[in-house]
């Protein structure tokens, strides 16, 4: 490896790993928090089986999860002005990856749901809760220690996914790539770091998971 190619990438690094950290990030965090919210209203309406609604539910999961997110991405962004609607490049994509990854998060939620045994329900009935309490006491906190480790997988690849927002010039660490590659002409060796930075992230929330996981089942032991 030359000189000027260690050069490059030793001064490429923080120009690539800042903008993961003041964008790639909080783009992930703040669309994974708000699809979490639309997650388990969709789950719920599908779980709770109430008419309309889960056929509604149901179509929605079935277009978003049916149709690429680069797409989705395109639509939002170059196709909605021209009905009027311009949105900046960062709440767009923050509206997408929300919007699709709820699609994905809603359905392991409905299978934990259901995973959940249903004399637990009939064991809230007989001790005089409602249905709004049993689902917030009893159901959900068991769905989701069950659905622990597949939402955080869902995280862990909607941080890769926000490379797709360079396509619709947000400033995050694949831009910033292409920005350097561009000036220096070293595709190979700068394709690879941002690919390092990338499992960088990855692995720290892998870590962050396999701590989640041992402290749920810890919680899950002493209960029983």
């Amino acid at each position: 490896m030359s000189e000027r190619l260690i050069g490059i990438l030793a001064d490429s690094f923080f120009k690539i790993l800042i903008p993961g950290l003041t964008v790639t990030i909080p783009l992930t965090v703040l669309s994974f928090s708000i699809a979490m919210v639309l997650a388990v209203i969709l789950a719920l309406v599908q779980f709770a089986n109430v008419r309309g609604l889960r056929e509604l539910a149901r179509f929605y999961i079935w277009v978003i999860r049916g149709t690429p997110l680069l797409v989705q991405l395109f639509v939002i962004f170059y196709g909605m002005p021209s009905l009027g609607i311009v949105l900046p490049a960062f709440p767009a994509a923050v509206i997408v990856f929300s919007i699709n990854e709820a699609a994905y998060c809603a359905e392991v939620l409905r299978a934990a749901l259901e995973a959940v045994p249903k004399g637990q329900m009939e064991a809230g009935s007989c001790v005089g809760m409602s249905y709004l309490q049993i689902m917030r006491r009893i159901v959900l906190p068991q769905a989701f220690r069950i659905a622990f480790p597949s939402l955080f997988n869902c995280l862990i690849s909607m941080v890769k996914d926000t490379s797709l927002a360079a396509n619709i010039t947000v400033t995050e660490m694949f831009m910033a790539t292409q920005r350097i590659v561009a000036r220096t002409y070293e595709p190979l060796a700068l394709y690879l770091e941002v690919g390092f930075i990338y499992l960088m992230f990855s692995t720290i929330l892998t870590w962050v998971q396999r701590a989640g996981e041992k402290r749920l089942a810890t919680y899950g032991g002493k209960r029983r």
